[in-house]
């Protein structure tokens, strides 16, 4: 019985890891294989993260693709730790860093470029 549960769990871990890989997919595709058109984005003003301007929307929009199957659509944890309080203990900088070079089970790389300045910027305001 014991021998059952460990590969419940093991295979249990496999999907929510291979789920965390996913994100890089930049159209969606309709049933019928070609590109869904995207809805244009309303204006809102930058937001400031620390010392940084970033679009906030594009920052929780960048977390919903890369980020939530590991640590939860409203920052709340899973596979990945708890984020709500994120930039209570991290400043920008440091979260980058672990954005860019991976911390504990994340790897590196999940966000980069913009994406990972702005995800930076917008968890460092979750305090």
């Amino acid at each position: 019985m014991n021998r059952l549960w460990g590969f419940v769990a093991a295979g249990a871990l496999t999907v929510a890891l291979s789920a965390c890989g996913g994100g890089n997919n930049n159209q969606a595709q309709q049933p019928s294989g070609q590109p869904a058109t995207e809805t244009p984005a309303t204006e809102t003003p930058p937001a400031t993260g620390g010392n940084a301007t970033y679009d906030a929307a594009a920052a929780e929009a960048a977390f919903k693709n890369k980020c939530a199957s590991c640590h939860g659509q409203n920052l709340e944890g899973m596979v990945g730790p708890n984020l709500t309080a994120v930039g209570s203990k991290y400043s920008r900088d440091q979260i980058l860093e672990i954005i860019e070079k991976g911390k504990g089970g994340m790897p590196p790389g999940m966000a980069t470029g913009t994406d990972a300045e702005a995800l930076a910027s917008w968890l460092a305001d979750k305090k």
